[in-house]
This record gives structure tokens, sequence and C-alpha cells, in this order.
């Protein structure tokens, strides 16, 4: 597994395993396998309602809590100072942890600076061993940045060879921000599993447009998190580290990009006010 360095120097696996979308009821099974097949990072969040299934397949699994790097997410209707830490509390519970390796603000919404001035305090006293943010667009990002003292460790946005966010990478990269996939595969849309850019790619290697795209989202730095609940998917998306792209590859999968969202807009109304709306039980 190679890892890549935080900028709280924390060392992360660049290849986990997510559990967005997995049902609550087939989510242990899931990650038990994810853990069998090597992967040692784990991506969850409050809003999935899965945690406590990935802290129970965590801990019959008998693998040394160090040994794993453990994400969750705040969602937004925890958002404001007391709120945040009763919420992490919760997620420690659930997951049966006394610490996090990374917290994350899961949406730019809500008071975010009251949330993250909780979450400086939570890293600042060990209980979150990194932490940072998601979906955040370059121009909130780096408001948060310039009005805080901790800058976030990462930030998981969608990124698939179809909405590759260049401008996004770069400013992450200039302020010391990891770059995080989520929807690598785009969730199959625009025929990814058959893109003939990708194909070709692949019959080259001997490997599958799946390892290709995580081939890719790797040597551009970039933290991935396949999510599946096949064993044999889980094994192969894991077997990627046997083969590198050449830059003439490179340069073919960064002509596919469209340059927008494959889901949703973060600065449309729209998607604002129907994501402000989802509350947890």
């Amino acid at each position: 597994m190679e890892h890549v360095t935080l900028n709280t120097g924390v060392e992360m696996p660049v290849l986990g395993f997510g559990v967005y979308q997995v049902p609550p009821d087939q989510t242990e099974e899931a990650v038990t396998n994810a853990l069998a097949a090597g992967y040692r990072s784990l991506d969850t969040a409050a809003a999935y309602q899965n945690e406590d299934a990935v802290g129970r397949a965590v801990q019959a699994s008998g693998i040394a809590r160090s040994d794993l790097f453990i994400t969750t997410k705040l969602w937004i209707q925890d958002n404001g100072e007391a709120t945040t830490s009763r919420a992490f509390e919760t997620s420690l519970q659930n997951l049966g942890m006394d610490y996090v390796d990374l917290y994350l603000i899961h949406q730019p919404f809500g008071d975010v600076y009251g949330e993250w001035r909780v979450m400086e305090q939570l890293y600042n006293d060990g209980a979150a061993r990194a932490i940072g943010v998601s979906n955040f667009m370059p121009d909130r990002l780096l408001d948060l940045i310039l009005h805080n003292e901790v800058v976030p460790a990462v930030n998981q946005i969608e990124t698939n060879p179809f909405y590759q966010r260049a401008v996004e990478n770069q400013l992450m990269t200039e302020r010391g921000v990891r770059h995080e996939s989520w929807a690598p595969f785009a969730e199959g849309k625009h025929n990814l599993f058959s893109d003939p850019t990708l194909s070709d790619i692949g019959n080259v290697h001997g490997k599958s447009i799946a390892q290709v795209v995580l081939r890719w989202l790797i040597q551009r730095g970039v933290v991935v998190i396949p999510k599946s609940v096949r064993p044999e998917r889980m094994a192969e998306n894991f077997d990627v580290f046997d083969f590198e792209l050449s830059p003439q590859e490179m340069a073919s999968i960064a002509d596919l990009d469209t340059g927008k969202s494959l889901f949703f807009d973060h600065r449309d109304p729209a998607a604002v006010a129907r994501l402000g709306g989802v509350t947890l039980d």
C-alpha cells in the first residue's frame, strides 16, 4: 500500500474503502471482506447511518486500531459549536472508538466556521488526528483557510475521468490540502465501464477500466475510496500498484474531462435546499 502524508504529519493510505450507499445491514460484512482484502482505510459518515456496522467489523477483525485509518463526517444538521461536539461524540460511540484519524465537514453549508472551531479543538486534543472538509469549492476552501488557524488536511470532492477538478487540485496542492476523490467511477455514468479510451489503456496493461481509473487518480496524488459489496471487485480495486500509466495515457484520460459534475452543483440553490433539508434520525 502506498501512503500520502497529510499536512498534520499523519500518513493516510492512498487507497481506501468507502461505505457510501452500502445498506447498514450489509456494511459489517462488506467492511469485514474489505479488511480481509487488505484495505486499512475506511470512510464512513454520520449521514450514511452505518458507522456502528463499520465499528463492529473493525472490532471483530482483530486488527490493531493503530494499523487502521478511520474517516467519518459531520452532517449539516449538526452545524454550530455545541451540536458539533455532540455529533462527534455520537460518531465515536457508534464506531466504538476513542479517536478518529480524519473528521470532515460533510457539506459546505450551515455554520461551518463554528464547526471548524470545534474541530480545531478536537484536533488539538488528539480526538481527531486530522480534520478536513468535503465538497468545498475553491472559494469556500480558500476562505476557510484564510480565516482559521488549522488548514484542512483533506478536501473530499467528486472526482472522476469526466469531472477531473484540475483547478481544485492546483489550489489544494498550493495550500497543502490533500485531494480525495468520491465517485471515482462516476457511478457508471457516461458509460464509464465501456469507455473506449479507458478500455484501450486497460488492454495495454492487462487491467480493467476500474483499475485504470484508480491508477490514474493515484498517479495524480489523489486519495481514492472506491466502494463495492463484492469481494472479487474489492480485490480487483486493490490490485493497482503493479503498473503505471504513461504520460501519453494520462493525457488521453485528461481529454475526457467535461468540467461538470455528474451529480449536483454545490452552488445551485436547489441543490443547497435539497441537501439542507436532509436530517438524520
